[in-house]
């Protein structure tokens, strides 16, 4: 991977559509997230483009009405970046930028983009790397074309800004190296994770930006990077925490996100580990976030797919300092009341009232609740060292709750 560069935010506009399978309010959510991501990238969304079409035009993604309202803005506002929505096709890239004439970025190379900025150690690098060329290798015609114009900034980090390869072998036998790569340093974390001993593992799961790092430096006491964009941290931080006299190794893991590209699920699936080995999971939830029900799901999906559904799991509604909730005037008898006018008080009675003792309310950033969630916590991890070593049950007694 190349070293990168501190670029200026890049004046981009951001295109979705509404079809059968997505409404016009889900796809603002995914556009809102989608000018975060832009943001954390490096972009400034200047405005979104929205079509209603049954399904995406095979050719183009937009119907050509919209398109060329697209290259009229860009061509007048001087737009250096257009984003996608979704994942575009070999195809729609190569017609899409043929028509814009500007950089074209879909939401899987944005993601992409923004872990090649965030990795830090040489396992996310390399897993990034091998996810971006996993990704590129069917786009090589239309891309390599694209990319000898040398631009910098959102999604030209990585293997596009060296020398163009186009020949389609070295490419693969550049992924088959980096594969070959991820599994000696897989061997070389299976060892380490092997040598930490029998101490009882939790790990901190959840939707990115939700506030796990920053939980994590106030229970472990750590300087965990923390920042308010998506994906500040993605190498997986370990440490040891002590809770009363109790030790255990705290885990804090790459945030998840809705529409997360199949190669970099593929790739990160190692770092994961330190979710599969965990004895308990701390599931961060950011209930400030109007959509936070859609997070858990997305997070529930893929801890299903590397098969951590049924582990023990503590619910971590963060940044109760945040929630704030829509109000009906007394005399208003037309508004009828959604999700959106509960008090945290009626969340707690709706179906977060079944997880009982396992769902905690806490402010990370105002250390809010955070003696009952230590307490909780402890509790927990008790009950599975007890179980694990019950000679030495005598040396951790329950925290007497005050």
């Amino acid at each position: 991977m190349l070293e990168r560069k501190e670029i200026a935010y890049e004046k981009t506009v951001l295109i979705g559509i509404v079809t059968r399978n997505q409404d016009e309010e889900k796809l603002n959510e995914f556009l809102d997230e989608l000018e975060f991501l832009t943001y954390t990238a490096g972009g400034e969304v200047v405005k979104r483009f929205t079509q209603r079409m049954d399904m995406p035009h095979s050719k183009t993604f937009i119907g050509t009405g919209k398109m060329e309202e697209v290259r009229a803005y860009v061509e007048e506002h001087e737009i250096g970046t257009v984003v996608f929505d979704d994942e575009l096709s070999p195809a729609q890239l190569r017609n899409i930028e043929r028509t814009l004439k500007a950089k074209i970025i879909d939401r899987t190379n944005l993601i992409l983009d923004i872990f090649a900025q965030r990795a830090q150690t040489s396992y996310a690098r390399t897993q990034v790397e091998l996810a971006q060329y996993q990704y590129l290798l069917p786009r090589l015609t239309g891309l390599w074309t694209h990319l000898e114009r040398q631009r910098g900034g959102i999604g030209m980090r990585g293997p596009g800004e060296t020398e163009i390869e186009t020949d389609r072998r070295i490419v693969r036998d550049r992924i088959s190296l980096l594969k070959k790569k991820l599994q000696t340093i897989d061997k070389q974390m299976a060892t380490q994770r092997g040598n930490r001993g029998k101490l009882v593992r939790v790990a901190l799961v959840g939707y990115t930006n939700v506030g796990k790092s920053t939980l994590m430096n106030v229970i472990a006491k750590s300087e965990v990077f923390a920042e308010n964009k998506l994906f500040a941290t993605l190498d997986t931080t370990v440490r040891k925490v002590v809770i009363g006299n109790l030790p255990f190794l705290l885990s804090d893991t790459v945030g998840f996100i809705r529409k997360l590209p199949t190669q970099l699920v593929e790739s990160f699936k190692s770092t994961l580990d330190e979710v599969r080995e965990a004895d308990l999971l701390l599931h961060v939830v950011d209930i400030s976030h109007p959509q936070f029900e859609d997070h858990i799901d997305s997070v529930n999906r893929i801890l299903g797919e590397i098969d951590c559904t049924e582990k023990p799991t503590i619910m971590v509604f963060n940044k109760i300092d945040a929630y704030q909730h829509e109000t009906i005037e007394e005399d208003d008898l037309t508004t009828e009341k959604t999700k959106a006018h509960y008090t945290l008080d009626e969340w707690k009675q709706t179906w977060m009232s079944k997880i009982g003792d396992n769902a905690l309310f806490i402010s990370a950033i105002n250390k809010e609740n955070i003696d009952e969630f230590r307490k909780r916590v402890y509790k927990e991890v008790r009950d599975i060292h007890v179980t694990r070593f019950p000679y030495n049950n005598f040396l951790y007694p329950e925290i007497a709750e005050e």
